[in-house]
């Protein structure tokens, strides 16, 4: 190897290499904590002179065994709950979003551009000052210790993100084709349906997880509205069912961490390109 070309290795060593393993374990360390902490036994995960990155003892599948048994706990209905809150959830978010943000993108009317920042400014509202006034709201429609009160709050802060990421990806596809279709004889809605809405896949797909892994792994709604452990989704009823009193199950708690997040990895693994670029194009045209 000559001079220049261990120089240029020295700097891609420094500027590329070692950022980026520091980055991936800095990401992945908490995976590997959970998934090894879920496989210890009880008397490892307690035992302050163990080692905590690997067994002392013996690995277990105690922890998942109980976590799925419905005599143990009732994981697999938060799962249903879960899955049933997020699914309705985006679809409702997506939907409202595609039709604000369409409407903002392409519709040329008094108000547009002032409407397009606030609805963007509102997603920036914390959710720790909306859950007071959304719960009077939710306890006046009688929906309080029902999953529909999530299925209700949750667009509250989904659909001003939808319709920011949408309404920045539509301006991204050319007016031409949506012109040749209205030409043709389509209505707007059905330029919408027939040829916006197929290039906008990216994006929409980008939204859609996006308002998916909201919605699954929120916390602060879920234990406000809902306090029956047969309505609660995976974040809530894994904290406040596996935590009784001051004794923390860390093995139930880590498998049952573990077990609602790498869905979510794979999901967004396996449309990771239409993430990429349904984000940056619709955060990149203004």
């Amino acid at each position: 190897m000559s001079a220049a070309q261990f120089q240029r290795f020295g700097k891609r060593l420094l500027w590329l290499y070692l950022p980026t393993l520091f980055f991936l374990v800095f990401v992945l360390l908490p995976f590997y904590w959970m998934a090894i902490t879920s496989f210890k036994q009880d008397r490892n995960i307690f035992d302050p002179k163990a080692n905590p990155f690997w067994f002392n003892m013996a690995p277990t599948l105690k922890h998942y065994i109980n976590l799925i048994n419905p005599d143990k706990t009732d994981f697999l209905i938060w799962v249903q709950n879960s899955l049933m809150v997020a699914a309705m959830v985006t679809v409702i978010s997506v939907s409202i979003g595609i039709m604000a943000g369409y409407s903002l993108a392409r519709l040329r009317y008094k108000g547009a551009e002032t409407i397009g920042s606030s609805v963007f400014i509102t997603y920036l509202v914390p959710p720790s000052l909306l859950f007071l006034p959304l719960s009077h709201v939710i306890g006046q429609l009688g929906l309080m210790e029902t999953r529909w009160a999530m299925v209700l709050s949750y667009p509250t802060f989904l659909v001003p993100f939808c319709t920011w990421l949408l309404m920045g990806y539509f301006r991204t596809i050319p007016k031409e084709i949506e012109e040749c279709a209205l030409v043709d004889g389509c209505t707007r809605i059905k330029a919408l349906l027939r040829i916006v809405l197929p290039v906008a896949i990216p994006g929409i797909i980008t939204a859609a997880l996006f308002s998916f892994t909201l919605a699954w792994g929120e916390y602060l709604y879920s234990i406000t509205f809902v306090t029956d452990s047969y309505e609660k989704t995976i974040p809530s009823a894994v904290v406040g069912e596996l935590i009784r009193g001051d004794v923390y199950h860390w093995g139930g708690l880590m498998a049952g961490a573990l077990l609602g997040s790498v869905p979510i990895a794979l999901v967004y693994v396996i449309f990771l390109d239409y993430y990429v670029s349904g984000l940056t194009a619709g955060a990149t045209k203004g």
